[in-house]
């Protein structure tokens, strides 16, 4: 079985897969509300208009996987993704490139509790692995269609995580 060890959850790194949603230097960040907040301008383009598709927000409580091993992933081939934590946590992200999936390919990050992820339509990603309890805001599609393909890792290519 495969190891990885995360690595750091950063805007280039992740770029192959989506958007880092955080408020970094690297933002456009515009003064609102007289001068008592700052916009941290388009972080992410949600994508899910296909297909008749709108955009919903909703609410996911993650519990941690008993054993790291990554076995399932899964995309979403007619609208991207939002996960942006809500109790200030850490968690892990496993994605991959679009395409046939290749679990040779599976790119692990450590996302630090102020960072959110958006995966731009079809990129593989594991279902939420969190390391405790945690919730988070998920802007994601409804609407018509087929838009959740999952795959079941053969057992040799699993991938067992290492922290």
């Amino acid at each position: 079985m495969r190891e990885l060890t995360p690595e750091p959850l950063t805007a280039a790194a992740f770029a192959p897969f989506g958007s880092v949603i955080e408020a970094s230097d690297a933002a456009t960040k515009i003064d609102i509300n007289q001068g008592h907040a700052v916009r941290y301008d388009a972080l992410a383009e949600v994508d899910v208009a296909d297909e008749g598709g709108r955009a919903v927000i909703s609410l996911f409580r993650a519990k941690p996987l008993g054993e790291l091993v990554l076995r399932t992933f899964e995309r979403h081939p007619l609208g991207s993704q939002s996960f942006v934590p809500l109790g200030g946590r850490p968690y892990l992200v496993a994605v991959a490139p679009a395409g046939a999936f290749d679990p040779a390919a599976v790119r692990l990050f450590r996302a630090e509790g102020h960072q959110g992820v958006h995966y731009r339509k079809g990129t593989w990603h594991h279902f939420l692995l969190v390391l405790e309890e945690s919730d988070f805001l998920v802007v994601d599609r409804a609407g018509p269609g087929d838009n959740c393909e999952e795959v079941e890792v053969e057992l040799a290519d699993r991938i067992r995580v290492r922290l």
